[in-house]
């Protein structure tokens, strides 16, 4: 794929970009009420080509409902004042797993009709995919990559984060995520490497992330703020074992790249397909998500970009070259790390919730 939708826009996505569109949507509200139409957030980029044609149109073909897709994202901010104004001019949106969370919290999404779900279907989907209110649309995670120039296949490679820190056993040029946004930050990474096991990470030890980030930060050449420059960093060989989102190593993969995906301690993190609270649509709502969960419609989406399935039994129609590219895959699950969004917002005593207490912290740790 040549351009891959940005993780950090599923994470952040725009208010902005949305209001910018919100015009075309408030004008499709009657429409939609009178007709039964829905209104599909797809995102932006590959990962909207990839929606409309895995799920947008095959529904449409088998049920008659026609879906206007919107190619862009919505944010938490977007969802509370479509709601709270009864202006909801969205039926279905993919939210990244902190929009989903606070936006259930605060009793902004509609639950998810399970009873509409065939058994076989149901019981393929990864239980951290099925919430009450929203169910995975798409699998993608944070990787170890190695340059294998620097890392071949007959010499000793680093194959967890304690290894990764381990500059003497594996001398190189290193990267990591920066941890300027809270949200997204090698929190995790830091405390596996400093020996927490993979079921105890959370609640984060805030005061040991920093310990452990303090050993590494001296060996760090770069810390990387997008998938761009990650991807470019690879491109150029800058750097020689990195954290980077796997959409972005497996794209360098395909062109020739030397680098390698390491997929042990990987990091998961997923989207939602959600319902805004008094859609006009509802129903049809519903039938829309219980559509593109199912396996053989996770199974093109999958073909056609390489984000992973949260239905499972998708592997079963998914060519085995393509089922190792993605993040979900069976064989990877088992040493994956989920990550738990619902920590991340959570408010402590002082009334600072753990993602702005960790963006805080780091932004005071950077400048020393």
């Amino acid at each position: 794929m040549s351009n891959l939708v940005s993780r950090r826009r599923l994470m952040q996505a725009s208010s902005a970009a949305f209001v910018m569109g919100g015009l075309n949507i408030v004008t499709g509200r009657a429409l939609a009420q009178s007709s039964g139409e829905l209104r599909v957030l797809v995102y932006g980029g590959d990962a909207g080509k990839a929606v409309i044609e895995a799920f947008v149109k095959p529904f449409q073909a088998e049920t008659g409902i026609k879906v206007t897709p919107i190619t862009d994202q919505t944010s938490l901010a977007q969802i509370q004042l479509m709601v709270t104004t009864k202006n909801v001019t969205v039926d279905v949106a993919g939210l990244g797993q902190a929009t989903a969370f606070s936006a259930a919290a605060k009793g902004y999404l509609e639950d998810i009709d399970y009873s509409i779900y065939k058994k076989g279907e149901l019981n393929g989907i990864v239980d951290f995919a099925k919430q009450p209110f929203g169910v995975a649309s798409m699998i993608y995670s944070y990787v170890m990559v190695y340059n294998l120039e620097k890392f071949p296949s007959d010499k000793p490679r680093p194959t967890s984060w304690a290894d990764f820190w381990d500059v003497k056993k594996f001398p190189g040029r290193r990267t990591l995520i920066s941890g300027q946004l809270g949200a997204e930050g090698p929190w995790e990474e830091a405390l596996l490497a400093d020996g927490v096991a993979a079921g105890a990470l959370y609640p984060m030890d805030v005061d040991r992330i920093f310990a452990s980030l303090d050993k590494i930060k001296p060996h760090i050449r770069k810390w990387w703020t997008n998938g761009s420059m990650i991807q470019q960093m690879m491109h150029d060989q800058e750097v020689d074992v990195m954290n980077s989102y796997d959409g972005r190593a497996n794209l360098l993969i395909e062109q020739g790249t030397p680098v390698e995906i390491n997929r042990k301690q990987a990091k998961l993190n997923w989207d939602y397909w959600a319902i805004p609270k008094g859609s006009p649509n509802t129903k049809n709502a519903q039938k829309f998500i219980e559509f593109a969960t199912r396996a053989d419609r996770q199974a093109a989406f999958a073909q056609l970009i390489p984000y992973g399935p949260g239905n499972l039994s998708a592997y079963k129609l998914i060519p085995e070259e393509r089922g190792r590219q993605l993040a979900s895959h069976p064989d990877y699950m088992a040493s994956s790390v989920p990550l738990n969004m619902r920590w991340y917002g959570q408010v402590g005593p002082d009334g600072v919730p753990n993602v702005d207490r960790l963006r805080e912290r780091w932004n005071e740790w950077i400048l020393l």
